[in-house]
């Protein structure tokens, strides 16, 4: 079935792209054998549809024209399916294979593999791959285990407002949240989303593993500008700690905590199981500090340490 497929593609494909002139739909299925085998004409126009939109997908360009007659002809002219000359070098070429494995555990994995399918095939050269799995013990990856990174990432492109319940580290319940996405970040193994929360009329972060239930899209323009890809960046680390502002002083337990120890500016070692840490202070450094739970103890700024206090009590209460 899978090479049936492959082959009317292609033929269609090919009469797209040989023709001087649109083709209707009655010219295509006389033009080839497996639309001539369609039992019935809906049957041919379902399968038809199916094989445009799947070339689409391919990154066919497939203009429709309407004649004189109001019949509906399609073409693939040359020109605008034409690559231009590939000028990557080796280091280029390596720069791209390590991006395309980067998200061989997310939703991109195909997209990134098909993209660089076709700039092989352009001309793009063959770089030796220094990471690759059989060879090297490492690899890069990003982790997604959201179930809302998918629709958000589809709703960043095509810049569509979505809705979802949000629970904030503080709240015992999610809240309904309307959103306008800009972009998705990773920051320390997690996702963020930042974008404008239409109901606070204000820019705003949110962190997809306390997204709840399902993301859906709503129709409709946004109805604030979205700043460049930069400014968006800055808010992302900004919101979620990134933008150290001051220091902090932490008891930490001894062997625990070793991404904290890897930030830590100055480390006491004690003789009680605690060691004595400071560490860079700014925005979210709170939430960051819950995730260690009673291995973590805040000894000042006090405001700090009343936050984490709040955060520990609102787990508590579920």
């Amino acid at each position: 079935m899978a090479i049936a497929k492959a082959e009317r593609l292609m033929n269609l494909a090919l009469c797209l792209l040989g023709t001087r002139r649109p083709l209707s739909k009655r010219e295509l299925r006389g033009s080839i054998e497996a639309y001539l085998e369609a039992t019935g004409e809906d049957a041919f126009n379902r399968m038809f549809e199916r094989d445009k939109d799947d070339l689409r997908e391919l990154g066919l360009v497939i203009e429709t024209v309407e004649n004189l007659d109001g019949e509906t002809g399609y073409l693939a002219r040359r020109d605008s399916n034409r690559l231009p000359a590939i000028t990557l070098d080796a280091e280029e070429a390596a720069a791209l294979g390590l991006a395309a494995k980067v998200w061989q555990q997310a939703r991109l994995a195909g997209a990134a593999s098909g993209a660089l399918q076709k700039l092989r095939a352009a001309g793009m050269p063959e770089a030796e791959d220094t990471y690759d799995s059989q060879a090297s013990a490492l690899e890069p990856r990003i982790p997604v285990h959201e179930a809302a990174f998918e629709p958000l990432m589809l709703a960043c492109r095509d810049r569509r407002p979505v809705v979802f319940d949000y629970r904030k580290a503080t709240a015992a319940r999610p809240e309904t949240r309307h959103v306008e996405p800009w972009t998705l970040e990773c920051w320390r193994g997690h996702w963020y989303l930042a974008g404008w929360d239409r109901d606070r009329g204000a820019e705003r972060v949110f962190r997809l593993s306390r997204i709840t239930g399902k993301v859906r899209s709503r129709a409709g323009a946004f109805t604030a500008p979205v700043p460049d890809v930069v400014t968006v960046r800055e808010t992302v680390e900004s919101w979620a700690g990134e933008t150290a502002t001051r220091s902090a002083r932490i008891r930490l337990r001894a062997g625990c905590g070793y991404p904290l120890r890897a930030r830590a500016q100055s480390v006491a070692e004690g003789a009680d199981g605690w060691d004595e840490l400071e560490i860079p202070y700014g925005h979210g450094l709170d939430a960051w500090l819950v995730e260690f739970g009673p291995d973590v103890v805040v000894l000042e700024p006090a405001d700090l340490r009343a936050d984490v206090v709040d955060r520990l009590r609102a787990v508590a209460k579920g």
